[in-house]
């Protein structure tokens, strides 16, 4: 850093409070939302929305819920004005337009022409007034700061009862609230709220923000309880808070202030907004989700919002943007997965959310339990398997899932690459179900019982040529194993079926090991017929152990099958579906 830190900044005096009661608090309900998407984001875009793109926004504000909309600084140009008109026929009931105004009399005297006929509307003036804009901007006093506000709010009062059909809420902002002595931050606010007179049913607004984030979250907060616990007319206002996220705590700074009292808050869709941009309305709204909390914001079809956000504002987010980024739900690493996958299979439907490394379910977002565990070189077994059962239903027996994991390993490791859903699949069915090099083919089987024991007669393919083996044993696995035996042994061997039904499929699963330590194989078989998937697990078991033989070692262990007489010509077919 090229700079002496200690001598060029200064940390923000902390709140002067005895005891704060807002860190003891949890929240309960939500509070009211009120969007700047149209005025303060759109002011932040280096290409300002058109009409059209306006409407589409404001149109999608209303579908997820919000009933409080700052929609323009009608004095501040006429795009701005013509577009508050453009709303006064074109706002559902219930909703309310806010618009912003400096103090200035001209300002105002526009602000409430383009607010004629509104049904329902929210005047918000602002001053800035902390003393580094005292000095530096407006170079006055505090009284004569003061004198201003109440000017400015004498005024709006005038204007609003000369148009009663509007159903009229006041607001005020000390702007720069975050760097304001709290005493000069009470005192205006007092002054002005004297001249518009409230009363608990009919509150006026005042909006507290941190136009500049200038320290940690729990300052906001104490001066957010101080304020409330100071200011006369407590009942009459409703407390809001309209946090900047210049040190990266615009959402932390709002969940602490409204446990320190504020009722309301004022934020964009992403965190839309100037510099480091506003408080993430999205973002937050979630957080009190994923509490339990009813929020009143419906975001069930996330990519739709970030759709219509991309498409009106030219902006992006990115893919690890909390619930809403493509990343999101997304894990790589091994042992998350693994975790991810156990969460899954225990969570019952209807019962609380307990999912590792899940904070919700990203269903209520509009997002599926399919894209959440991706497969690269950092994952492991569990998000191969889960992958693998996604696409084509097959569930690994858990002592053949770190074959599997090894397997696709060093396939990432080769590729250097994601690996998809159907990647997945054709790993898998050239690992175990068609492995290549091994040369041996089964088409059909018969098999016989006699004195106990089962006799089975196989025809295959070995390179090409048609060839009929035999051989006898307990059962058809341990009687295929004597007609193809060979330098290993059956070690572990699984079947169930994979469907329901009269032509339902069964899946096999057999493990070769061989005299050498860590030497193992595996092969798998699908098929209607249960003994018919069993020898094609084995047979592709076989085929991985040839393909790592020598040619003359290979031929040395198919020349050893006993061979069988003629051409089977019973017996279900051997081939794979």
């Amino acid at each position: 850093m090229l700079t002496q830190t200690g001598r060029k900044y200064r940390p923000a005096p902390p709140i002067p409070m005895a005891a704060r009661h807002w860190p003891t608090r949890i929240l309960t309900s939500a509070p009211r939302w009120c969007s700047v998407d149209l005025r303060d984001g759109n002011q932040a875009l280096a290409t300002p929305m058109n009409p059209e793109r306006k409407i589409r926004l404001f149109q999608m504000l209303i579908r997820l819920g919000f009933r409080e909309i700052e929609a323009g600084f009608p004095a501040a140009s006429q795009d701005d004005h013509d577009f508050i008109r453009h709303l006064v026929d074109g706002t559902p009931e219930g909703v309310a337009i806010q618009v912003l105004t400096t103090a200035r009399e001209d300002h105002i005297r526009r602000t409430f022409l383009s607010l004629q006929g509104m049904p329902q509307a929210i005047v918000h003036f602002y001053l800035s007034t902390s003393p580094l804009q005292r000095r530096v901007v407006f170079h006055v006093d505090e009284k004569t700061l003061i004198q201003r506000a109440v000017v400015a709010a004498e005024q709006i009062r005038t204007l609003a009862e000369r148009q009663p059909d509007t159903r009229w809420t006041f607001q005020f902002s000390p702007e720069s609230f975050s760097a304001t002595e709290p005493e000069f931050a009470l005192a205006i606010c007092e002054a002005v709220v004297a001249v518009w007179e409230p009363t608990p049913e009919h509150k006026v607004i005042l909006n507290l923000p941190a136009t500049v984030e200038v320290a940690s979250p729990n300052r906001y907060a104490d001066q957010m309880e101080w304020f409330g616990g100071h200011f006369s007319q407590r009942e009459a206002v409703m407390l809001s808070v309209h946090p900047h996220n210049d040190r990266g705590c615009g959402v932390a700074a709002a969940e602490l202030a409204l446990l320190a009292g504020a009722e309301r808050v004022e934020g964009a869709l992403f965190g839309n907004g100037e510099r480091t941009g506003n408080l993430d309305l999205v973002t937050l709204a979630m957080n009190l989700h994923s509490q339990g909390i009813e929020t009143g914001l419906d975001f069930s079809h996330m990519a739709e919002v970030v759709a219509c956000y991309r498409a009106c504002t030219g902006m992006d987010i990115s893919p690890r943007h909390p619930y809403a980024g493509d990343l999101v739900f997304t894990a790589f690493s091994g042992s998350h997965q693994d975790a991810i996958r156990k969460g899954l299979a225990g969570w019952q439907p209807g019962g609380v959310w307990e999912v590792p490394y899940l904070p919700i379910d990203p269903r209520d977002v509009g997002y599926e339990w399919s894209g959440i565990i991706r497969v690269n070189s950092q994952s492991g077994k569990a998000g191969a398997t889960h992958l693998l059962e996604q696409e084509r239903g097959i569930r690994l027996p858990t002592w053949l899932e770190p074959e599997w994991g090894r397997a696709v390993q060093q396939h990432t490791d080769q590729s250097g690459e994601e690996l998809t859903g159907p990647a997945i699949a054709a790993l898998f069915d050239r690992t175990f179900l068609h492995p290549p090099g091994g040369g041996v083919g089964m088409t059909g089987y018969q098999m016989r019982r006699e004195e106990g024991l089962c006799h089975m007669d196989l025809q295959l393919v070995m390179d090409g040529q048609p060839r009929r083996v035999r051989g006898e044993g307990n059962g058809p696995i341990d009687a295929a194993s004597h007609a193809l035996s060979g330098p290993w042994r059956v070690d572990r061997y699984e079947e169930r079926a994979m469907d329901s039904g009269s032509h339902a499929r069964a899946i096999a699963f057999i493990t070769l090991v061989g005299d050498d330590p860590g030497s193992e194989w595996s092969g798998v078989g699908i098929h209607e017929d249960i003994v018919s998937a069993s020898l094609q697990a084995l047979v592709a078991a076989i085929n991985r152990h040839l393909a790592t033989r020598s040619q003359a070692n290979r031929e040395q262990i198919l020349s050893g099958w006993p061979i069988g007489e003629g051409v089977i010509q019973t017996g279900p077919p051997g081939d794979l579906p």
